[in-house]
């Protein structure tokens, strides 16, 4: 459950059929209090009519054209009346959906919902539209950042795999082995970020998590690349030092490569 907020209005958003529905009753409830009344004058109107039948048949395999059809005769008559229950029942429409419980509600497809917002004002849909497509970013830009962390823990198992197989002894214990899965690991803090775990810890201390979980996008990009890469240099036998350095220098390059290029550029 998501929400907007618009001109001091919440506005409840949720997914269906992976899609985003707005609760058109949220959206009501700024011209009246009794949303079902408003939402019932808008569905009756002819020109909504023919708009959602368009979308059914636009997006709606299932949608019974020809109950539709005796709703668009009817529309305008004055004893004619119709609810969003009676529309997607004799219907099979999916542009509307109908939720009861915690989040009851009529619920729309955002582009009905937009429809329905400029039905009620201009102004309002605006500001509506606004809103969303500032929440659509938001989610990009999380989403992102979500992509990418779970790219560096997927290479960190390449990492910690190389470092078993060519780092680690047979005959050290759980713990010394975890002090040398914990010493690369600073390995790669140190050449991107220029600090250890518990260096950074140590000056974070009001923080939950780790240096990584506060990462940028660009810098868990780089983080994954050079997980990959250090796995290839132990395999190789190369030192720590030496890895270190060479891991540095690929730190700065990417860093500065990646930055130039920008993280919203990278997203889409």
């Amino acid at each position: 459950m998501m929400k907007l907020k618009v001109k001091d209005q919440e506005i409840r958003l949720i997914k269906h059929l992976e899609e985003d529905y707005i609760c058109i009753t949220d959206i009501a409830k700024w011209k009246n209090p009794d949303a079902n009344a408003v939402i019932a004058n808008w569905i009756r109107n002819r020109n909504v009519l023919e708009y959602l039948g368009l979308w059914e048949k636009l997006y709606n395999p299932d949608f019974n054209p020809l109950e539709f059809e005796g709703f668009r005769k009817e529309a305008g008559l004055h004893a004619f009346t119709l609810s969003p229950q009676k529309w997607i029942s004799a219907t099979n429409a999916i542009g509307i959906i109908c939720k009861s419980g915690r989040y009851g509600g009529t619920y729309a497809n955002k582009d009905i919902a937009f429809h329905f917002a400029n039905w009620i004002s201009v102004e309002f849909e605006l500001y509506i539209s606004h809103e969303f497509q500032r929440l659509k970013a938001a989610e990009q830009t999380q989403l992102g950042w979500s992509l990418r962390r779970e790219l560096s823990k997927i290479n960190y198992h390449i990492h910690t795999d190389a470092i078993k197989q060519n780092l680690i002894p047979t005959t050290l214990t759980k713990q010394q082995m975890s002090m040398i899965y914990a010493n690369e690991a600073d390995v790669l803090n140190v050449a991107l970020f220029g600090f250890t775990a518990k260096e950074w810890r140590d000056t974070h201390a009001d923080l939950q998590g780790n240096v990584r979980d506060y990462a940028t996008v660009n810098q868990l990009i780089c983080l994954s690349n050079m997980e990959s890469l250090n796995s290839v240099l132990i395999k190789e036998g190369l030192p720590q030092p030496e890895r270190l350095q060479k891991l540095n220098q690929i730190a700065i390059s990417q860093m500065t490569v990646l930055e130039s290029i920008g993280e919203n550029k990278l997203l889409k």
